[in-house]
């Protein structure tokens, strides 16, 4: 019973009944399971979520000190650093502080990266800063700056979460270096040019919301208007460059002492910012303030002690409907900051990250902010810099890092009264000029890809005249279109052969390289020999699929017709039974002078070398019968294609659906997947069918074989011969390919090898 229903169904969708051997589909969700059971798969899948089990119990006291080290220096720079950031995202200072342990202490149990410290970002918060004003002038004082951006780390986390749960981070692949680099130095420039005024003192007679270049031109305007902020923010910003410059030097001068040097300038925003302060409290101590408690200069005030907002966020659905517009960006930016930081670090100290457990734990860390009212926080590069550089052991760091933290918010907010904002806008600019790509690497983008070049100068000139959300937007949707283009136009080389000799001169070998030399890739002067007259070689570059198919077809079509003459004079058939679209000359008259050069080959075979085609899909192969039939109608007669170097069984599934491979070249369907089936053939042009259709058993008297018999080229080429395992304790002997598919070869020399002998034996 069994038997007849599956020989009803072969039946129904015209399979044959003895196909070669392909791929299943069982065997491709065999290999994503990677050889475990489902129940094994889902156990390993929950171990993933928390990393912190693989390496918690080999924790060991020698670990301990460069935790201890780098947690305390990371958190002496991330006070300040958070304090700032929160003034940037037009927050109360002390929401900085929140996001700052929240995203330190949390991390560290979804960790992939003993580096990364996550926490405010100036990249982000400045992002936040611009939600919150395009909120407020959309829908006025319907909620308030804090609400606003606790509900945009929720929902982003969320969304960044979810990302991870289902394993699809490997969107963020689609966005190159450049790109991201771009978007940094556009964003850091900008961010730059938001903080100079707050140096001045002259934050409140511009907007600095706006485009970055207006802003710059506004400040130089202003500069008259300067306060006695300038002080304090000019002579912060100088001192912090010259205590990094002072130090840096005095580490390369004196190379035994480079530690201690090193651990002198990282506590420079520490400092600097104490000096400051001492020097505000000594200027406004004795003053009293005006009707709105402001002083001669800018001062933080007053700092919450503790955790003030502990609770439940209150996510509003009319607040959600108003970040709609905004939460691709913000999403944006935390998932390209923190991968792209994670994966430079893991590369620089010879690790790998999880791309997809560090947006569960960037994602967790947002969402579980909210209850500590924490706006949206990703991975800083200047402190993961600095956590590296302190010898950082494990992702534990991080928790010393929190109780600094939690230090600060219950045992030093008294003293953050006096702290001038002035001060905090030159450590912003101090941290931030770090993100603007150096010359250096923006010349070797140039080097490397002129075209992405363009993306990161487009990046960085569309954030500076524009916004940051639509130099994200130009740099993502460059991205998009280069590799589109790069998949719908790929490269493609026809072939030939050049004998190379071993350096004693006893061995030599055939290697195939392209015909024509270009850029550089082989010696022009060295002659290259085309195949066997009737035999072309062409070598794909790309995946074979529906954006770049066609172009393929007509590559390969337009170059043998142009390399080959006509296998039939035109000029000697009737009018009426030429086709509409190639009638040729008058009948009688002179053959067309290309067609008719003696001097060309007809078209025997046509070999494709597959060891760059990673896929291949319907479209690709529909355009592949096409390609054979246009080579077939022009040779007249049947023209045979070899495939070499097939590495995945998907593309050999593909073809031998297609018709290919098995020998039975004279048996393959016109269209593979018809938008319009064809029920009975009844649509076809009988007169005017292509000639496979028409000659199909004259063909095979003419030739004489079905071309699945064995002949003694295929012997030679090896690809039939029995091989015998290299095993020393096996001698299972048998076919390297499958004698069904004997058009499909091991390598390129075997292909071109057979192609060539069947093609002479043709003659």
């Amino acid at each position: 019973m069994a038997a007849t229903v599956k020989r009803l169904a072969k039946k129904i969708v015209s399979a044959p009944e003895e196909a070669p051997p392909t791929v299943s589909s069982g065997d491709w969700i065999k290999s994503q399971l990677e050889g475990e059971t489902p129940k094994t798969a889902v156990v390993h899948y929950l171990k993933s979520l928390f990393p912190v089990i693989q390496w918690a119990p080999n924790y060991n006291i020698g670990w301990l000190y460069g935790d201890v080290v780098a947690g305390l220096t990371v958190g002496l720079v991330l006070i300040p650093q958070s304090m700032s950031y929160a003034r940037l995202a037009t927050l109360p200072t002390e929401y900085g502080l929140y996001a700052s342990f929240v995203g330190v202490f949390i991390y560290c149990f979804f960790a992939t990266s003993k580096d990364v410290s996550i926490g405010p970002v100036a990249v982000m918060s400045l992002e936040v800063a611009n939600i919150i004003k395009y909120v407020q002038s959309h829908y006025g004082d319907r909620w308030g700056n804090v609400q606003i951006a606790v509900t945009l780390s929720f929902i982003c986390g969320f969304i960044v979460l979810g990302i991870g749960l289902l394993r699809i981070g490997w969107i963020v692949e689609f966005i190159p270096t450049p790109a991201v680099a771009g978007f940094m130095t556009g964003s850091a420039i900008t961010i730059v040019s938001s903080q100079v005024p707050g140096l001045f003192g002259i934050q409140n007679l511009l907007d600095t919301r706006t485009s970055a270049y207006k802003v710059i031109i506004n400040t130089l305007k202003n500069l008259g208007h300067s306060k006695k902020d300038a002080a304090f923010g000019v002579t912060g910003l100088f001192a912090l460059y010259f205590i990094r410059w002072i130090f840096d030097y005095l580490g390369r001068r004196y190379p035994n002492r480079a530690r201690t040097f090193f651990y002198l300038s990282v506590m420079r925003n520490a400092f600097v910012l104490i000096i400051l302060t001492l020097a505000a409290w000594g200027v406004v101590r004795y003053e009293k303030p005006d009707k709105k408690g402001n002083y001669s200069i800018s001062i933080l005030k007053t700092v919450p002690r503790g955790f003030k907002h502990i609770g439940q966020p209150t996510i509003d659905p009319e607040l959600l409907k108003g970040l709609g517009s905004h939460l691709f960006v913000a999403t944006l930016i935390l998932l390209l900051e923190h991968i792209a930081i994670s994966k430079s670090f893991g590369r620089i100290n010879g690790y790998k990250i999880n791309p997809n457990q560090e947006l569960i734990a960037i994602g967790v860390t947002n969402t579980i902010g909210t209850l500590f009212a924490a706006y949206p926080a990703t991975g800083s590069f200047s402190r993961s810099a600095l956590k590296s550089k302190c010898g950082v052991r494990t992702p534990a760091a991080g928790w010393v890092t929190g109780l600094v933290v939690i230090v600060a918010l219950y045992g030093l907010t008294d003293a953050f009264f006096f702290i001038p904002t002035a001060g905090l806008s030159a450590i912003i600019v101090h941290a931030v000029a770090d993100l603007v790509t150096p010359p250096s690497q923006v010349y070797r983008f140039w080097l490397i890809s002129p075209l992405e070049f363009l993306i990161w100068a487009a990046a960085v000139l569309v954030s500076i005249f524009s916004s940051i959300e639509n130099g994200i937007y130009t740099s993502v949707a460059a991205s998009l279109v280069l590799l589109l283009i790069r998949v719908a136009r790929p490269g493609g080389q026809f072939l030939g052969k050049v004998k190379v000799h071993g350096d004693d001169n006893s061995t030599s070998r055939d290697v195939f390289v392209p015909l024509e030399p270009k850029g550089g890739l082989r010696n022009p002067h060295i002659i290259v020999e085309p195949a066997a007259p009737g035999v072309f070689i062409f070598r794909l570059e790309e995946s074979f699929t529906f954006p770049n198919s066609s172009l393929i077809n007509s590559t390969v079509v337009d170059h043998i017709k142009e390399h080959t003459r006509r296998g039939k004079d035109v000029s000697l058939i009737r009018l009426i039974d030429r086709p509409w679209n190639d009638p040729g000359p008058r009948r009688g008259a002179a053959f067309d002078p290309k067609a008719q050069d003696t001097s060309k080959p007809l078209l025997k075979a046509v070999v494709l070398d597959f060891a760059a085609v990673g896929n291949i899909d319907t479209t690709g192969v529909q355009n592949l019968i096409d390609t054979r039939k246009e080579l077939e109608n022009w040779a007249d007669g049947p023209v045979e294609f070899h495939f070499a170097n097939i590495l995945s069984p998907w593309v050999r599934r593909g073809l031998v659906a297609g018709g290919f491979g098995t020998g039975k070249d004279v048996d393959f369907p016109a269209e593979v997947a018809p938008v319009v089936p064809n029920q009975s053939g009844d649509y076809a042009d009988p007169d005017h069918q292509t000639p496979h259709l028409r000659h199909r058993e004259e063909w095979i008297s003419k030739t004489g074989t079905t071309k699945t018999d064995k002949t003694e080229a295929d012997v030679e080429s090896g690809d039939s011969e029995y091989r015998k395992s290299n095993s020393p304790s096996s001698s299972v002997e048998g076919p390297l390919l499958s004698t069904l598919t004997p058009f499909f070869h091991v390598d390129l020399a075997s292909a071109v090898r057979v192609a060539e002998a069947r093609a002479k034996r043709s003659t």
